[in-house]
């Protein structure tokens, strides 16, 4: 077995990304504090071509060199818009048709792995703070909660890690 070289991977440009076919998915960021989590969550936005990104509140905003660090120019390919806060993204996000999901553990959360994305949805993800995670303000306004299970003495991740394994399940079901 080989690695492939960068070359050999025939990647898109970042203007062929913006003309290509999107996976009908939006990532809310709600007050994510640090810019290395930001430019994570663009990094993957990017690999599953995701609609865009919802920066709220104190959730930093590209061109920024700690978002870049990490993002690798993803926050250039991926369309993203500013709000003050993630209710506003939310309340904008149903306007637009999409069903809105906080990625939390609530009552009454779907599990990942039993998570049915339906057919001709669009959906958003809504991935809270480092310590405080989606405002219960968010939740409420929320049409569904998703959990990601987990059996170990911890009882979060983090958010950059969380959401590649949302993004990825969301893309495995929407996509392949």
């Amino acid at each position: 077995m080989r690695k492939l070289r960068t070359i050999e991977m025939h990647r898109m440009t970042v203007e062929e990304f913006h003309a290509a076919e999107k996976l009908p998915l939006m990532v809310v960021l709600d007050d994510v504090r640090s810019l290395y989590n930001v430019g994570s969550v663009f990094r993957t936005c990017d690999a599953f071509r995701v609609a865009g990104v919802c920066l709220c509140g104190i959730t930093a905003t590209p061109p920024h060199p700690e978002i870049h660090k990490t993002a690798l120019g993803g926050e250039d390919s991926v369309d993203w818009r500013y709000f003050k806060t993630a209710v506003e993204a939310v309340e904008y996000l149903h306007q637009e048709g999409y069903r809105v999901c906080a990625i939390e553990q609530a009552e009454g959360s779907t599990l990942l792995q039993h998570l049915q994305v339906e057919e001709g949805v669009r959906y958003a993800v809504v991935f809270g703070n480092e310590v405080k995670g989606v405002h219960q303000e968010v939740v409420d306004l929320c049409d569904d909660c998703i959990e990601i299970p987990q059996w170990g003495t911890k009882h979060s991740m983090n958010v950059s890690v969380t959401a590649g394994i949302v993004l990825w399940e969301f893309c495995k079901q929407m996509r392949l």
